[in-house]
């Protein structure tokens, strides 16, 4: 057993990052907090941890301390941040893309309801900009980084779309279909002899499929966004 601060923890029945968040008397939180729960999460280096405005003379080696309290009450005691902390700490840390897929899995997640987002008062203009924005409808962080991508240029996206008894990730008017791969997809030959059955299907039936993946969205933006861009000036998203 080690001793700490306000507790004693046997250390191979606890999370390595809450035993960090312990050690210096705060709170696991922000990214580090929402990945534990199931949360997607864009990929981070530290240990986030929730610490007193007036704490003082930390080793902050390997962590994010957010010295900042959430609009929701915690216990003394208390080890990781409610939900709500985690929130705010994230519309906080991050952009604005990364922070609204973080919000969209915990609705999408079912961890939290949309009506309770939008009653809570939040402290920051980022948290009430995510609590505005933020739907179930993204089924990853990826896909909401897309949304929020098109929503910047002007583009709306009616999300998992059903054509021809199947769901799509997005439909851009009326037949322009965006397909979003994610970072650990196709890693076998049945998944993407699937995908590829699916877009024949929607071409025979008069649909335009775009297929960007996980490293397109997340790390070049711009040319997603001019493909998308160019399909739309050309009217591909249109019915003849």
């Amino acid at each position: 057993m080690l001793r700490i601060r306000r507790s004693w923890i046997v250390l191979d029945e606890c999370d390595p990052a809450i035993i960090s968040a312990v050690r210096v008397g705060g709170r696991l939180t922000c990214v580090s907090e929402a990945r534990r729960i199931g949360l997607w999460t864009p990929d981070h280096e530290h240990v986030h941890v929730a610490v007193s405005p007036r704490a003082t003379r930390l080793d902050a080696t390997g962590l994010r301390l957010h010295r900042s309290n959430g609009p929701a009450p915690f216990a003394a005691r208390a080890t990781v941040d409610p939900l709500i902390n985690v929130l705010h700490h994230v519309a906080e840390c991050l952009d604005a893309s990364s922070a609204l897929a973080v919000w969209e899995s915990a609705l999408n997640s079912r961890l939290i309801d949309a009506v309770v987002l939008s009653r809570v008062q939040w402290r920051s203009p980022r948290a009430r900009r995510s609590a505005a924005l933020a739907g179930s409808l993204s089924d990853s962080g990826l896909e909401t980084h897309f949304v929020e991508l098109m929503r910047g240029i002007g583009i709306e996206v009616q999300q998992q779309a059903w054509i021809d008894g199947h769901r799509v990730d997005a439909l851009i008017g009326e037949r322009l279909v965006v397909q979003l791969d994610g970072f650990a997809h196709h890693s076998d030959a049945i998944s993407r002899r699937r995908d590829i059955e699916a877009d024949a299907r929607l071409r025979l039936r008069g649909y335009t499929v775009l297929r960007f993946d996980y490293v397109q969205v997340l790390f070049h933006p711009e040319t997603v966004i001019e493909i998308v861009r160019a399909a739309v000036a050309q009217g591909i998203h249109l019915a003849a």
